[in-house]
């Protein structure tokens, strides 16, 4: 278990990471498309922030957060606001300040909760803890959609274990999000991470089995590479279903990258 200080800490170092390639940007900058289709670097800190703005309000008033919810499930969709509400504040003239002041008040809202509060959000609840742990997740993907808009290779950090622990524990959700049965066995997970370290999860004797490169499961979860440009493995029928929808972000299933999609 890692503590929540470290988990918040690490995700305001993610966000500072994200922060420090947009700092400096001229303003037609903003405006360079990134990989996710019809979205521009401005769109992707929108989405960041509007996100950690939702993550807020399911910390401090959950009951809004689920009212706001329903109402999204009953008209637009989520897919739809998500879209709507990036484009809208993508044209905030205060926008990287904005998205400052939002992500360092969830951060201290986060560490102000109460142990064992499970907060409300688009997928199952979530602790304090695993609220942090999504929160850094999103940072870090759309933060990669940012560096390659940029032609910049982030150095992959300790913080990414984070981002492989939730793509791990969102396996099940991954397979009832598609409709699917939920495999009974435990999976075995091991991945190459930092410097030649081992991350694993899962019963050591598992059948099922799937093996790689850290930070290609990472990108395979966050849907930011199609599975045919990883060096991933997979053993076993369930397993080999599991990295065809394998997703770690709440919401309805996403659409992926096309094969070659990332150099």
């Amino acid at each position: 278990m890692v503590e929540l200080s470290t988990l918040v800490a690490d995700l305001r170092a993610e966000g500072d990471e994200i922060d420090a390639l947009v700092q400096d940007l001229p303003a037609d900058e903003w405006s360079r498309p990134t990989p996710a289709a019809g979205w521009t670097i401005a769109h992707q800190v929108a989405h960041l922030g509007w996100t950690d703005e939702r993550a807020l309000l399911a910390a401090t008033a959950p009951d809004e957060f689920r009212a706001e919810f329903k109402r999204y499930a009953a008209t637009e969709g989520l897919n739809d606001v998500v879209d709507k509400e990036a484009a809208r504040l993508a044209t905030r003239p205060d926008l990287l300040s904005w998205w400052r002041a939002g992500r360092e008040e969830l951060a201290t809202a986060l560490l102000e909760l109460p142990a064992g509060t499970q907060l409300p959000w688009y997928g199952p609840p979530m602790s304090a803890a695993s609220m942090a742990t999504a929160r850094l997740m999103e940072t870090w993907a759309h933060g990669q959609d940012v560096a390659d808009a940029l032609g910049v290779r982030r150095t992959p950090t300790p913080r990414l274990r984070h981002v492989a622990h939730i793509g791990v524990r969102a396996r099940n959700f991954a397979y009832l999000n598609h409709g699917l049965r939920v495999p009974g066995e435990q999976f075995r997970v091991e991945l190459m991470g930092l410097d030649g370290e081992l991350w694993t999860w899962g019963p050591e004797d598992a059948t099922q089995r799937v093996t790689g490169p850290a930070l290609e499961f990472c990108l395979l979860v966050t849907q930011r590479v199609h599975r045919a440009d990883t060096a991933l493995v997979a053993v076993g029928r369930d397993a080999n279903e599991w990295l065809d929808i394998a997703q770690a972000f709440a919401g309805p299933p996403g659409t992926g990258r096309e094969v070659g999609s990332r150099g």
